[in-house]
């Protein structure tokens, strides 16, 4: 099997943007949509970056999401806003959300922006981190756009693997970054293991009627989703989707749509964007010095044994983006293929011809 082989970062943002404007995303949207869609290859979540583009074609062709959408915001007071995505690409929606919530953070301190009708909106962490760019707190958290999890002790997935992203401002130090799945492992992830044919490990699936463990990511429809944490995780997702989902009127349980699925129409994915305003509570020099301070006492506590090194949420995202800005991001054969035929279909120029 021939190895990956690295392409630029700019060859990959201009390639996700042809493909979208081919769908007929309009060109300053399809610009910023791909560049949200490529920040989570930069990052390390190569699950939820050009991974995804067939998928966000394939639901654009179909007329599942509205490439060009009318993003409006129905509610405003001054620190909470909901918006209505129109069905947009999801990147876009939540990128609105992102700004207007640091612009009410401005102003009062605080912003909250729920969000409804919605779609699939890539790395979670990718709007936290951009709040916090501005030297705010950012949190973002969103339902999933399919349900593959149980509440804890169910049979029955009807609980996604509602991701929550939380961002803290630093000085010196890479930004602290948190961005989990409430699963275990994200339904992306698996995906990559049906790809790549590699068995599952342990603790990721349990079949719904044995409760055994499922290995063959292909089967993984006969199980469930295991939470992190057990009954915590499944607490968290439940939470999240209250207030992504409930709270905006958006879908949550049996109303979500499985947009991987057959079938047509909006899927109505809530999120919601917090942004706080640091400088509320101390200077934010003040605060970045303590973030800072508190990091590097942390991290040169004692190690347990089998630990190279204590790792702060962040850290490596950060590493990983200067690392592939320089040298460019791998990409695996059949994902390049993948990649080839969606050129051909698209009518544009393809990967290789980018780099």
């Amino acid at each position: 099997m021939s190895e990956s082989r690295r392409y630029p970062v700019a060859g990959m943002i201009a390639f996700t943007r042809d493909a979208l404007a081919a769908c007929g995303v309009p060109a300053a949207d399809a610009a910023i949509a791909a560049e949200k869609m490529i920040e989570a290859d930069l990052t390390g979540f190569d699950a939820h970056g050009i991974f995804r583009l067939g998928f966000y074609v394939s639901n654009l062709r179909q007329n599942r999401v509205n490439p060009r959408a009318d993003i409006k915001v129905l509610e405003r007071a001054p620190s909470t806003a909901l918006l209505d995505g129109d069905n947009g690409i999801g990147h876009l929606v939540i990128t609105a959300a992102a700004k207007l919530a640091m612009d009410m953070a401005g102003e009062t301190g605080i912003g909250w922006v729920g969000v409804r009708y919605s779609n699939h909106a890539g790395a979670a962490g990718i709007y936290p981190e951009m709040i916090a760019a501005r030297g705010m707190v950012g949190m973002y958290a969103a339902v999933s756009t399919a349900n593959h999890m149980a509440l804890w002790g169910s049979a029955e997935a009807l609980l996604g693997t509602n991701p929550i992203s939380i961002a803290i401002p630093a000085g010196k130090e890479a930004p602290v970054v948190l961005d989990i799945a409430t699963s275990v492992a994200s339904y992306g992830t698996i995906r990559q293991y049906q790809i790549a044919g590699t068995p599952m490990p342990d603790g990721w699936v349990v079949h719904k009627e044995t409760g055994q463990p499922v290995n063959d990511p292909k089967k993984v429809g006969e199980g469930v989703l295991l939470p992190i944490g057990g009954h915590k995780g499944s607490g968290l997702a439940l939470i999240i989707g209250m207030l992504a989902g409930v709270l905006n009127g958006a879908a949550f349980a049996r109303d979500v749509v499985d947009a991987t699925g057959p079938g047509s129409g909006a899927s109505n994915t809530g999120q919601f964007v917090l942004a706080l305003d640091v400088s509320r509570f101390m200077s934010p020099e003040a605060f970045k010095a303590e973030v800072d301070r508190q990091l590097n006492d942390l991290r040169s506590s004692p190690k347990l044994p089998g630990f190279d090194a204590i790792r702060i949420p962040g850290e490596d995202r950060k590493r990983r983006k200067a690392e592939r800005i320089a040298n460019g991001v791998a990409l695996p054969p059949r994902l390049v293929q993948e990649m080839d035929e969606l050129a051909a279909s698209l009518k544009v120029a393809p990967l290789a011809a980018r780099v």
